[in-house]
Parts: C-alpha cells; structure tokens; sequence
C-alpha cells in the first residue's frame, strides 16, 4: 500500500509520523515528528495517492525537504513524469508559502522572547568555559540568547545555548543568510560559525566578526554581506574539522570565500610531541 510505503519514507528519512493516519490529498499538511515536544508540528508533507503517487516531505526544524515516489514497475511515460512535475512544482509552492507563515511566526516569538532577555555577562558558564566575553548577547533563565538576523538588520530567529554548551534554534525560524554581529567593520570583516569562535576572533585580531552559526551558512552569509559591503575584505575563518571525513569546515569555507572574492583563514593545529621524564 502506498500510504505505508509513504511511511516508510518517512521513517527512514528520520522523520516518522507518531500517527499514521496520512491524508493523501494533495494539499500541506503539518505533523509532530517522533521525538519532538508534544504540541509541536514541525514535520510537514503534500502527498498524492490517486494515480501516479507522489510526496514532498521535510521539517521546519531542520531545514530537510525531500521527495518520494513508490519505486515504479516500468519507464514513466512522457505523461506520468510531466504530471510529476506539475506535482512536485505545486508541492514546493505550496511549502514556501507554509515557510514564509511559519517564518513570520517564529520571527513574532523570537521579537518577544527577546524583549524578555536581559543583557548577559562574562560570567555565564558557557563564556567562562570557552575564554570569551558577552558580545550584547543576553540571558533568557539561565541559557545565552543570540539573536540571528538578516543584512537589513531584522530579527528572524534566536540561538540558545544552555550553560553545558548545548545549542538549540528557535523552531521555525530563518537561519540561511543570517548571523550575528560582533563589532564594526573598519577595513575587514571576518566570518566564522559558532559565537564562541567569532568572540575569539574578535578579541585577537580586532576585527569585526559575523558569527553564521554552522558551515553550511557561510556562503549565504557571506552573500549577503559582500551585497552590504560591495568593497570590503571579508575573511573566511573556517573551522578545521580535521578529524571529520571531508572537512567540511575548510571545504565550505572555501566555497564561500570564493564565492564573494574573499580570503580564507584556517587554523593550523601544530603536533605536539608529548613531554617525558
């Protein structure tokens, strides 16, 4: 059954439905994915059972969009992958316009959480920890609060990290393209991913830094700021994840360092000899 094997998919992509009662209509339909609080509906999906069957699927959570369709008998004919696509365009329609509601929204509680913060300092444990100061960073119970927002200067979203270091996102808010700014820029501005390294850029080199939150945000933010900031140096300061297959970090960093005619910065981590006697 193609409901099920939708489920399946689901499943697999880790994003299972608690309920299985799918509504194959056609139209958005938001669900609570498995492991998410109760009352959250961060799971989304436009499913088409009648005919040539076909899904578009993701979370507002995490960024995820995909696609399925059951695994056919046979090659689609001209018509069965035109009236795909024709699925798939209204599909993809149909989330930007739930993503922009869903944005706006999460853009409205980030305004008012913010509102309720109050101004942090140095001696947060995460800050002691990691050797930085408070960057007009504030504090909402006892986690940071770093407001993420576009070139215009309009807050989207908000970061939280708890006093162990642990990081969470608004739900539903916008994170591509937007970052948080440490300092004023006079003649470069450098960009790194978490705050912690972009507080301590700040404080080696002086510079201005615009913290992007993870790697896969470089390039957008770096888009964005060189559209700011037509003639400035800006200075990709990659995070060198040697240790992980691909390096993402560097890779990604390169990628948006090229991507804006900018330099890119990566740490040399030095082999020290252990000490004997």
């Amino acid at each position: 059954m193609n409901a099920d094997a939708f489920l399946a998919a689901l499943a697999e992509a880790g994003l299972p439905m608690i309920r299985a009662d799918v509504i194959g209509d056609g139209l958005l339909h938001r669900y609570r994915v498995a492991g998410d609080k109760a009352g959250s509906r961060n799971g989304w999906y436009v499913l088409h059972l009648d005919g040539a069957s076909f899904a578009a699927f993701g979370s507002w959570k995490t960024g995820q969009s995909l696609t399925w369709a059951p695994i056919g008998t046979g090659t689609p004919t001209s018509a069965e992958r035109a009236a795909l696509a024709a699925r798939l365009a209204e599909a993809r329609r149909l989330r930007d316009a739930e993503q922009i509601s869903v944005q706006a929204a999460a853009a409205a509680r980030a305004a008012a959480l913010w509102r309720r913060s109050r101004p942090a300092h140095g001696n947060h444990p995460y800050l002691v920890q990691k050797g930085v100061q408070a960057y007009a960073v504030r504090l909402l119970g006892v986690s940071l609060v770093i407001p993420l927002r576009d070139a215009g200067g309009k807050l989207h979203s908000l970061q939280f990290i708890a006093p162990d270091g642990q990081k969470r996102f608004l739900t539903g808010g916008r994170k591509r393209g937007c970052y948080f700014a440490i300092g004023r820029p006079q003649g470069a501005l450098c960009i790194a991913e978490g705050y912690a390294t972009a507080a301590s850029i700040h404080e080696a080199t002086g510079h201005a830094v615009a913290c992007a939150f993870d790697a896969n945000n470089l390039e957008p933010v770096a888009r964005a700021l060189r559209g700011k900031f037509p003639r400035l140096r800006l200075i990709l300061c990659a995070d060198n994840d040697r240790e992980t297959p691909g390096n993402p970090g560097v890779r990604l960093a390169e990628a948006a360092a090229r991507a804006v005619r900018g330099f890119l910065a990566v740490p040399d981590f030095e082999e020290v000899a252990p000490c004997l006697g």
